[in-house]
């Protein structure tokens, strides 16, 4: 069962927050976060990283400004999840801002696999012909593509900001914060941000060369749509500066600002641009735009992202979500049939899920795009690092992981690799998703490995799921005012939203829309419970509480962790507590969880 931990906080720190004026809920927050001053709050892009920190950016930048100059052809080699169609975006966009002859290339991963492999290098060779290819997203770990590239003339310039292995590619240059001997300090960003950061010195290049007329300069701050988007739907952390991204991205989808693209999955997500935010772009935006690299082409979500016309970008919106509707319901026959096999697994092999370390799954008829999503939803049913396997090519299987904290994914599979040479054909990724290709007859062999692993690897402790929260919170902090303060800021991976934690009395509770409770709360001191329900009528604080996807009653008294939430009904905004777990109040940390 889960465990709740209140997140510790530096008191220096909180110190220094509340005297700069911040409240002291906000301090305490902030400081449990990492915080250390309100100029870490700031999100103006004056405050980003300079760009020359990244190693080989400025040698980068040069040869691209030669190569526009030449009028050489660049092709662009993307990955087909949602950074790396963002990242595809940002570049693509602006290099034809610079002039630049340029097309892209997005591998299926049904045919050719991730990254730049051998076979991707071939096919833009016979079909594009380029004189420079340029990775977004991929290549640290393509060694081997990188050789065929160079072997057909077609030299490589890589962006990726993955973890590279024991051997860095052939290429004529590396702009990744990953890489050795990198000093760049938000190893976190993303591949999209790996990209609009080598544009913003292949601008500063160019501007030095005097290739722009006077007000000709691009504004590179009119991609960050494309930036933000791409950042918070591959879940990185959102450090100091991925926070900056995100922001000034939000800020110009809210004031209308975004590209076509970007405007269409927000219609056909029902979300309005006006009050945009990082779950809408992590939960809805981001997964239709992945469906097309899971279940078709990523090439259908790039020409969203790359076009001025809305007419078709609404039109290839549409077909984006309709590709996730797809994907929602082979998701959902597939965790049925995964639950079904893990229960089948555990009965045959384990006493029950307490046991094991890890969880591995194969079934043939799973889909490959689909595999990365369910072992995700598997890892946080049961707390454990989870890889589901799906048929690939020529007697292979590709498998997808999903990891906990203190258990990192692509270290794991290198230790795996290097106790059995024999087993993995091919791995990478970084600490919590990683992929990799077996052959298929080598799954329980893998699976026996890989327990072996994290057995070595993880403690009971790591294998209990903790909720952190933030505390409780005072009566007088519970405040309309507060919520719209917590709401300006970019939470995320890494930079969690707020959740906190007390005792409630359920005065009313009532089913709505058919799946979900609506309630009526008072907070009740935490030692309250047999005489729980007379104290609390005592109180004149009534909330309004909101349960989703739960329709049977709760007990009078019940603990749960919440997060506060505006909720705006007929032209009023008011507060209300979103319950995201509850537990009985007589044993919350060891009794029932949901």
């Amino acid at each position: 069962m889960p465990k709740i931990s209140i997140r510790p906080y530096d008191p220096h720190s909180f110190q220094i927050l509340s005297g700069s004026g911040l409240p002291p809920v906000l301090a305490r927050i902030y400081a449990a976060r990492g915080i250390e001053d309100s100029g870490q709050l700031e999100t103006e892009l004056t405050r980003l990283i300079p760009f020359g920190q990244l190693k080989n950016i400025t040698a980068t930048a040069a040869l691209l400004a030669d190569a526009i100059a030449a009028e050489k052809r660049l092709l662009i080699i993307a990955d087909y999840d949602s950074d790396g169609a963002t990242a595809c975006a940002t570049g693509m966009r602006i290099l034809r801002k610079f002039g630049a002859n340029v097309d892209y290339l997005v591998p299926n991963r049904f045919e050719y696999g991730y990254g730049l492999t051998p076979e991707i290098v071939r096919l833009a060779y016979e079909t594009k012909r380029p004189d420079i290819l340029i990775t977004v997203d991929n290549g640290i770990a393509s060694v081997d593509g990188v050789a065929e590239a160079n072997r057909l003339g077609m030299p490589v310039v890589i962006t990726d900001h993955h973890l590279p292995g024991d051997q860095l590619p052939d290429a004529l240059t590396i702009v990744n914060p990953n890489q050795p001997g990198c000093p760049f300090p938000s190893k976190n960003i993303a591949g999209v941000g790996v990209i609009f950061y080598l544009m913003l010195a292949l601008r500063a290049e160019l501007r030095q060369r005097g290739a722009f007329a006077a007000g000709q300069e691009p504004n590179l701050a009119s991609f960050l749509d494309l930036v933000a988007l791409g950042t918070v739907a591959d879940v990185v952390k959102l450090d100091s500066n991925n926070r900056i991204l995100v922001q000034q991205g939000l800020q110009r989808i809210r004031k209308g600002k975004s590209c076509a693209g970007i405007n269409a999955l927000m219609q056909v997500s029902r979300r309005d641009a006006r009050q945009i935010s990082t779950y809408d772009l992590g939960f809805m935006l981001g997964p239709r735009l992945n469906a097309a690299g899971r279940l078709d082409d990523m090439s259908l979500g790039i020409e969203c992202l790359i076009t001025d016309d809305e007419a078709y970008a609404t039109d290839i919106a549409k077909q984006l979500d309709e590709l996730n509707r797809q994907r929602r319901e082979i998701e959902s026959a597939m965790q049925e049939s995964a639950l079904a096999k893990l229960e089948d697994t555990l009965n045959a092999c384990q006493p029950d899920i307490q046991s094991a370390h890890s969880i591995c799954l194969f079934d043939a008829d799973w889909h490959q795009g689909v595999i990365g999503i369910l072992a995700s939803r598997i890892k946080d049913k049961y707390h454990r690092p989870v890889i589901i396997f799906a048929p690939g090519n020529d007697g292979e299987i590709k498998g997808s992981g999903r990891s906990i904290n203190g258990f990192h994914l692509r270290d794991a599979l290198d230790l795996v690799s290097k106790h059995h040479p024999e087993l993995i054909r091919k791995f990478g990724g970084h600490a919590a998703a990683a992929g990799l290709t077996i052959h298929s007859n080598a799954f329980e062999a893998f699976r026996a490995a890989f327990e072996q692993v994290a057995q070595t690897l993880l403690t009971p402790a790591d294998l209990t799921r903790v909720i952190e929260t933030d505390g409780d919170l005072e009566l007088s902090e519970i405040k309309l005012e507060l919520v719209e303060m917590l709401e300006r800021q970019v939470w995320g991976q890494g930079f969690p939203q707020p959740s906190f934690n007390a005792r409630f009395y359920v005065e009313s509770q009532r089913i709505v829309g058919e799946k979900h409770l609506k309630l009526k709360l008072k907070k009740l001191h935490a030692a309250a419970a047999g005489d729980a329900a007379q104290a609390a009528r005592k109180s004149a604080e009534t909330y309004d509480g909101i349960l989703f996807f739960h329709n049977d009653p709760l007990p009078d008294v019940i603990d749960a962790v919440y997060r506060l939430q505006i909720n705006e009904y007929n032209g009023k905004s008011s507060l209300q507590f979103l319950l995201e777990h509850w537990f009985h109040a007589d044993n919350p940390v060891t009794g029932d969880a949901h």
